[in-house]
């Protein structure tokens, strides 16, 4: 009896332990995500985030991620609205909204870092598209640009003209311009309901990047995928934070957390999109996936359809008060600057259940 006595304080001052430590912090952030449990921005992006918040803080701040609170292209409105602190967003689900945020998602052509172009990304919105109040509403913690854009298919191609009327998931922003491109039927859905249109037989593929062949379990009923040197096209998001929960922190605890946001979380948004790009190349090739190499002259012919996108932008931007055209030369330039410097991040550097 005494021996279970004193087991049992002991539990209890563990518990009891736990407890304060939970409910240490002054203030806790409710983070509202999606894309489900097991996708990189909830297993890397915000345990990492959090752990700095708190650290920078030394403890008044800290995180608490609730899943599924609304669908993906309702998170802003529920940041807005108070219902949850913090947020990530795909722009390109919100179309009409978002315009400049189509900037880091033409194709290039060059195969560049995720992680580079969301720091290039952080500093062009800096310089150039801040001002222009896209997020207003919200407060803009980060930024993100995911890896290059591909094209899964449940049958195999030779050419872009065998993709004609062929129906596709999209989602939004430069994504749907080249789906129109590549007169594809785009079909809208939220990543995770590709799957489930796929086994339907609703779609007979969709864009999206590599990692969803394993966060989204695409290797599994959509085998084929065609990529392009650099990608078909690259997407953007945004973490964001409601502005009266942003104003309520105290000046110490907001310039802390900036601190270890703004650039620096941009860039772990990037690297999280790196390291799950490679995670769904291996998944899908251990589930015996074909990758589909076009031949030269479809990369030009697929080039010269794209031409035209930047142009077709910088007109938008101009009606925004934005030089689209120096926004562009400027985030070209940083993406070599980045590729230059020693500041990335490694595994070492961030929280990753997988590594």
């Amino acid at each position: 009896m005494k021996k279970m006595a004193t087991l049992t304080t002991f539990s209890a001052l563990m518990l009891l332990g736990s407890f304060q430590s939970a409910t240490a912090a002054d203030t806790v952030l409710q983070v509202s995500t999606w894309a489900g449990p097991n996708h990189g921005v909830n297993t890397i992006v915000w345990p990492t985030w959090g752990k700095w918040v708190e650290e920078a803080t030394d403890g008044r701040v800290s995180v608490n991620v609730t899943h599924d609170l609304g669908p993906p292209n309702a998170q802003m409105e529920l940041v807005a609205d108070g219902v949850a602190d913090v947020t990530w967003l795909f722009h390109g689900l919100m179309p009409g909204r978002f315009e400049l945020t189509k900037l880091p998602e033409f194709p290039t052509f060059e195969d560049f870092s995720s992680e580079n172009a969301s720091v290039a990304y952080w500093r062009t919105h800096q310089e150039f598209l801040s001002d222009a109040g896209e997020h207003r509403g919200v407060e803009v913690l980060g930024l993100g640009v995911h890896g290059p854009g591909a094209l899964f298919l449940a049958e195999p191609i030779e050419s872009l003209d065998d993709l004609q009327g062929r129906r596709a998931r999209i989602g939004g922003g430069v994504m749907a311009d080249i789906s129109n491109a590549l007169s594809l039927t785009g079909v809208a859905l939220p990543p995770g309901g590709t799957y489930e249109a796929a086994t339907q037989g609703v779609i007979d593929g969709a864009m999206l990047t590599l990692e969803g062949l394993k966060s989204f379990r695409l290797a599994e009923v959509l085998p084929y995928t065609v990529q392009m040197p650099g990608g078909f096209y690259r997407g953007s998001f945004s973490l964001v934070i409601n502005p009266d929960t942003w104003q309520s922190l105290s000046e110490q605890d907001r310039n802390a957390i900036m601190d270890v946001s703004g650039e620096k979380l941009s860039r772990l948004f990037g690297f999280m999109m790196d390291t799950v790009d490679v995670r769904g190349v291996e998944f899908a090739k251990e589930e015996g996936n074909t990758f589909i190499e076009l031949p030269p002259e479809e990369v030009e012919n697929f080039m010269q359809l794209a031409a035209s996108l930047p142009n077709d932008w910088f007109e938008v931007a101009a009606a925004k008060d934005v030089d689209g055209e120096a926004a562009r030369t400027f985030f070209l330039e940083q993406l070599q600057v980045v590729a230059g410097d020693d500041e990335g991040l490694s595994a070492d550097d961030v929280i990753d259940p997988d590594a």
